[in-house]
């Protein structure tokens, strides 16, 4: 039993499937694209709320440098991911590499694990996303009823948070409209999220005091590296990238591209926006959920904060797109194998997409999201996320010793010390998380564990030899 458990689905086998008829998706994107994505999910709230929160409460100026000592640590799971995502350009992302190398129940967890990272991460965007809003009408002069911008249990509890429920479903819609659509919907949100935050530079550039980043770390290197632990959740979004794999063109040359660029624009970025916050304003008075806006008000700018907050809505609608394109995949993915049901894996005779599981995953995150409370825990989307990088750069260890045959479009450069470290500074920061959040993770995990052997042994395609 223990061996049938660590079978392997056949990387020929995997490829082979992308072409079966009824299961086939659509191929429509390009490099640009797959950059756009990866934007799209990686900058948003992370860069107008955690550089002033955590510049207040760890690290000071010293910010800048956690944010570049995070970066330094994705990048070793991010050119993980671009190796097997241009070695296994397939729908499911580490799920479906963990299936190609540590085998079938390693796989199924970190599947399972990453619908609950996914759909936690959107449960939480949507909420945030309604608040921007309601604000956002507020300043216009118009006020949304509480009752309905508000979930029963918030701390000024409503009935439902509509807001919210209704931006999931609007944008879930887009996504079985067709994702060629969709990335054009992104890359609109993304070129105003992009802008606003050039212009934010451009106005408050000129405003920098150097005076004010002494001393740069007040807090000590171990509150900069606490702060580059927080943070390194802001740069979660560039694995999203590869769970559109399969809807590339060329996924061979453009998923390294569109991976690694959109890790390194959001590097620059974070960057810049961190020393710009901590240079205008005394570190000590950004600890404020809109820092951004906080600054541009310290600068007698008001009028500069409306366009920010069009700014800051564009780019949570981006995230909360691409969490929303990413987890259906993963499902489609884990059906297509046979370890769900069949029906989850058909695709639209017209526009080519996982319309199904894309409806279904719909539903449940309007639903949560009009019903939960935003200050439910977003431990489960960090403990899943690190998780997830463990296993793609175990991955890429095991199928460099098993396969070494396999033609690497992109190679993992200073192998095996880069997968090597990746998997140590995830496992660290998993262990840094506090314990209701394994807690939690273990009670998903059991859950997911008895669908597995219930059903997903008995029907799973490599296990019936069905391939």
């Amino acid at each position: 039993m223990s061996l049938r458990l660590l079978r392997t689905k056949p990387l020929a086998v995997m490829l082979a499937e992308t072409a079966e008829a009824g299961h086939r998706l659509r191929k429509t994107l390009g490099a640009w694209d797959l950059v756009a994505l990866g934007i799209g999910c990686i900058i948003g709230v992370g860069i107008f709320v955690l550089p002033g929160v955590q510049a207040a409460k760890h690290a000071g100026p010293g910010i800048i440098l956690s944010f570049a000592i995070a970066a330094a640590a994705c990048a070793c799971s991010a050119l993980c991911y671009a190796e097997l995502a241009a070695m296994i350009p397939v729908s499911g992302s580490a799920y479906t590499y963990g299936y190609a190398t540590l085998g079938e129940l390693p796989a199924w967890i970190i599947g399972w694990d990453l619908l609950l990272e996914y759909m936690v991460a959107a449960v939480l965007v949507a909420t945030g996303w309604s608040a921007y809003f309601a604000n956002m009408l507020r300043v216009g002069g118009i006020d949304l009823p509480q009752a309905w911008c508000a979930s029963p249990w918030d701390k000024d509890p409503g009935y439902f948070n509509l807001p919210a429920a209704l931006i999931v479903l609007l944008l879930s819609a887009l996504l079985v409209r067709g994702i060629k659509e969709s990335s054009r919907f992104n890359l609109i949100m993304v070129s105003v999220k992009l802008a606003v935050i050039v212009f934010f530079i451009a106005l408050a550039g000129g405003h920098v005091d150097p005076a004010k980043w002494k001393p740069f770390m007040p807090f000590g290197f171990s509150g900069v590296m606490t702060s580059a632990a927080i943070v390194f959740l802001a740069y979660v979004g560039f694995d999203a990238v590869s769970t559109a794999a399969e809807e590339t063109i060329n996924p061979q040359r453009d998923m390294p591209i569109g991976i690694i660029g959109s890790l390194c624009v959001a590097t620059v970025l974070y960057m810049a926006v961190s020393a710009i916050m901590t240079g205008v304003v005394p570190y000590t008075e950004l600890g404020v959920a809109d820092p951004v806006a906080l600054v541009l008000n310290h600068l007698g700018m008001p009028w500069a904060s409306a366009v920010i907050s069009v700014g800051a809505i564009a780019g949570i609608t981006s995230v909360l797109l691409v969490l929303l394109l990413g987890q259906p995949r993963i499902l489609f993915a884990m059906s297509r194998d046979g370890l769900l049901p069949s029906f989850l894996s058909k695709v639209h005779p017209r526009f080519q997409t996982p319309y199904l599981t894309t409806i279904f995953i719909g539903a449940v995150v309007a639903l949560a999201a009009g019903l939960t409370p935003i200050n439910v825990s977003s431990e489960l989307c960090s403990i899943g996320t690190l998780f997830a990088f463990i296993i793609v750069c175990a991955g890429v260890i095991v199928l460099r010793r098993t396969r070494p045959d396999l033609d690497r479009p992109f190679k993992v450069p200073l192998f095996p010390a880069l997968p090597a470290v990746g998997i140590v500074f995830c496992g660290a920061l998993m262990v840094s998380l506090p314990g209701t959040a394994w807690i939690r993770f273990a009670i998903w995990l059991v859950a997911g564990l008895l669908i597995f052997f219930t059903y997903g042994v008995r029907k799973s395609r490599v296990g019936n030899g069905n391939l």
